[in-house]
């Protein structure tokens, strides 16, 4: 019987959605008849899979070091298989900057943004509001200030004693709309889902608290 190692938790800011993933994915893989072995990720990461001598990892770690690279190479020095993105296309992904060059350079509509530090943006706006700031290297809308039309000044979360998101941000433009996603699988695009909450924007709470938001499937969208 294959041994499947689950990492999860770790200690970034999205720890406890990745204590929840974790679990769910490690029933799943019980339920499917594994030998599972869950692992709450530590700076000892690499010990602790050595010890448990897993044939494959089941990654549901959540933010920085879980999904942009750093444990993916971690992994692939180990020699062990595992699930989701490898390590450029991780590190590319969780970097917003990063990301967007690559799209832009595909020729894919985006929208115009700014690298700034955390004291540039809260000195004086960065762009013309409205604005969104988002660190540049965060998930699950974490950090993420919206800079309405008609601010006397930045966020003044920016100076804050509980901002903890780092120094390195980007500046957006905001673009008012509807918030649509599509899953792709394989080669595969599946449903547009239309997600809807009554919060400000998708932040942490809509994403995860119960009845934070709705996801409409199929999107109510015109044939063309």
């Amino acid at each position: 019987m294959k041994r499947v190692a689950v990492i999860y938790g770790g200690w970034s800011s999205e720890r406890d959605v990745s204590l929840t993933s974790g679990k769910q994915m490690a029933n799943a893989a019980r339920s499917a008849g594994y030998d599972v072995v869950g692992i709450d990720a530590g700076r000892d990461l690499a010990t602790q899979l050595t010890d448990a001598e897993p044939d494959v990892v089941l990654n549901g770690l959540h933010g920085p070091w879980g999904e942009d690279g750093c444990v993916q190479g971690a992994l692939e020095v180990l020699g062990l298989p595992y699930s989701h993105s490898g390590v450029l296309a991780s590190a590319l992904a969780m970097d917003k900057l990063k990301s967007k060059a690559v799209f832009r350079e595909a020729g894919i509509p985006i929208a115009e943004d700014k690298q700034v530090t955390r004291a540039e943006a809260a000195a004086a706006h960065p762009l013309k509001p409205p604005y969104v700031i988002k660190p540049v290297a965060e998930g699950s809308s974490f950090g993420v200030l919206i800079v309405r039309e008609g601010a006397n000044g930045p966020a003044k979360e920016l100076t804050g004693p509980n901002w903890r998101y780092g120094d390195h941000l980007m500046a957006e433009e905001f673009i008012p709309g509807r918030e649509l996603t599509v899953a792709v699988l394989g080669d595969r695009a599946l449903a547009v889902t239309e997600i809807t909450t009554l919060r400000d924007y998708y932040d942490f709470d809509a994403k995860y608290e119960a009845g934070g938001s709705q996801h409409v499937i199929p999107a109510d969208l015109p044939a063309h």
